[in-house]
């Protein structure tokens, strides 16, 4: 967990994450309105995607290969 490479990989996890959450936070796909979107909101969500993102990588760091966030090789 306390290698370059783990956070490297939970970072791309975290960002990953927080991408999908700002996509839910706008209301999906079939109603992206960016004009009239809450961007405080938006990027709440984003941001509490990315920490919990985190959150679990740290949780399963030791359950899965050796310097990496996955559970599974």
């Amino acid at each position: 967990m306390f290698t370059k490479k783990f956070w490297k990989r939970a970072s791309e996890r975290a960002v990953k994450s927080a991408a999908q959450a700002a996509v839910l936070a706008l209301g999906g796909a079939a109603s992206l309105d960016a004009m009239h979107a809450d961007w405080e909101t938006v990027g709440s969500f984003a941001l509490g995607g990315a920490v919990l993102s985190y959150l679990t990588s740290v949780i399963t760091s030791g359950t899965g290969p050796k310097d990496d966030p996955s559970v599974v090789e």
